[in-house]
C-alpha cells in the first residue's frame, strides 16, 4: 500500500494516529488500541520509501530531517483531512507518527467538553491554560475555545503553533495562524512580535521555557487573552511547573504575577471506556480570592481541597469527573481507581453505591 492509502483508511476508520516504524507492521491507533494495517513487518527500506512519499505529499524538503534526525510538520489532502507528522530516526532507520486532524472544528458537545470550560471563551484578558498529558486532546479543546470566540465576538486572534493543526475560517473575528519554523523562527520571537500585531487573543501552542512563560504572562497582564497549553496533569501540577521553570530567586515574583494574571486551568485526560472507546475526564480551576492567595503564598497543595469544596465558578476536581463517568456506567471500577488522583478515597466512593 502507498502512504495515501494508509491515510485514507485511517480517516475512514476514525483512527487518531498512524505509526510507520521498521520491524513491525504499519499500524493505526483507534480508541486507544493499536491495530495493524499491513500483514507483515515493514523493513527499513520500506519505511524510508513511505516517509519520502510523505514529504512529497507535504511538498517539504527532507534536508532538515536528515540533518537533525527529527522533524515536525503538517499538511492537508483535499477532501480527506489534515495530518500532523513527526518523523524521527530509530535504530538507524526512518520512522514516523502521523496524527489525523479533521478539517472541521469538532463539536465540543460530541467530545464531552463541559459547558463550564467552553464558557472560558468569554474571558477578554488574562491567562487560560489547557493542560494534560500527550494525546489527551488539549489542542482540540483549544480549537473549540478559539472557534467559540470566532463565532461570538469581533477580535484579532493570533495562533502560534508547531505545527498548525486545525484551520479556521474567519467569522466574526480575524484569525492569523503562524507556524513555528515556517512563518516564524520560534515561539518566543513570534509571541514577542504578536504584541505589535494588535491582538485581542493569542493562542500559544506550548509554553516550553521560562522566557516564553514570562512573555505570555506579561501579554496576559497587559490586556490580552492568552490561551496556552502545558504537558501537566491537574491544576496544582500546572501551577508548580510554571513556578519551578524559574530560578529560585525569581519564584516569589512569578507566583505573585501568576496569581494576578491566571484566569483558569482546565486539565483533561482520556480514560478507556467500557464500550472500547475513550472517555474524557476534566478538571477546572477558576480563580477566586482563596486560590489567588494559595498561589501567592506557595500553598498550592491546598488547591485540590478548594476544587472539591468551593462550588463556585463551576470548579470541579478530576476525581469528581471520573466518579461521574463511573456512575454513568461509562468507565469500569478498575479504570476509576487507576486514573484517580486519590485512589483510596475513590474506592470508598465507588463502593458506597
Amino acid at each position: 500500500m502507498e502512504v495515501k492509502e494508509f491515510l485514507e483508511k485511517a480517516v475512514n476508520d476514525g483512527a487518531s494516529d498512524i505509526f510507520i516504524v521498521a520491524g513491525g507492521p504499519v499500524s493505526e491507533k483507534l480508541d486507544g488500541r493499536i491495530r495493524p494495517l499491513t500483514e507483515g513487518r515493514v523493513l527499513p527500506d520500506s519505511t524510508k520509501s513511505l516517509i519520502e512519499e510523505i514529504y512529497r505529499l507535504a511538498q517539504r524538503d527532507m534536508a532538515r530531517f536528515l540533518d537533525s534526525g527529527d522533524d515536525d510538520f503538517s499538511f492537508a489532502i483535499a477532501g480527506l483531512a489534515r495530518f500532523r507528522v513527526n518523523t524521527y530516526r530509530q535504530r538507524g532507520s526512518l520512522a514516523a507518527v502521523i496524527r489525523v486532524v479533521s478539517f472541521d472544528i469538532p463539536d465540543y458537545r460530541a467530545l464531552g467538553i463541559p459547558e463550564s470550560i467552553m464558557a472560558l471563551a468569554e474571558e477578554t484578558h488574562g491567562l487560560l491554560i489547557v493542560s494534560g498529558t500527550a494525546g489527551s486532546g488539549k489542542s482540540t479543546t483549544q480549537a473549540c475555545l478559539i472557534d467559540r470566540i470566532n463565532r461570538t465576538r469581533e477580535a484579532h486572534i493570533i495562533t502560534l503553533e508547531d505545527p498548525i493543526e486545525f484551520l479556521y475560517r474567519d467569522q466574526r473575528s480575524i484569525i492569523s495562524q503562524r507556524e513555528v519554523t515556517v512563518d516564524t523562527a520560534d515561539y518566543l520571537s513570534a509571541l514577542r512580535a504578536s504584541l505589535r500585531q494588535a491582538p485581542d487573543v493569542i493562542l500559544l501552542g506550548e509554553m516550553r521555557d521560562p522566557e516564553t512563560i514570562h512573555t505570555a504572562m506579561t501579554a496576559a497582564e497587559t490586556g490580552h487573552l492568552v490561551i496556552a497549553t502545558l504537558h501537566t496533569k491537574g491544576a496544582v501540577n500546572t501551577i508548580d511547573r510554571i513556578v519551578d521553570a524559574f530560578p529560585g530567586g525569581q519564584q516569589s515574583q512569578v507566583r505573585t504575577q501568576l496569581s494576578m494574571v491566571l484566569r483558569a486551568v482546565a486539565s483533561q485526560q482520556l480514560l478507556p471506556g467500557v464500550d472500547g472507546g475513550l472517555e474524557p475526564a476534566f478538571e477546572l480551576m477558576t480563580m477566586n480570592s482563596a486560590i489567588r492567595s494559595m498561589i501567592r503564598d506557595c500553598k498550592t497543595y491546598q488547591i485540590d481541597n478548594e476544587l472539591r469544596t468551593a462550588g463556585d465558578g463551576g470548579m470541579f476536581a478530576m476525581d469528581q469527573s471520573i466518579l461521574k463517568l463511573f456512575r454513568a456506567g461509562r468507565i469500569s471500577r478498575e479504570t476509576a481507581l487507576d486514573y484517580a488522583d486519590n485512589p483510596d478515597q475513590m474506592r470508598r466512593r465507588v463502593d458506597a453505591q
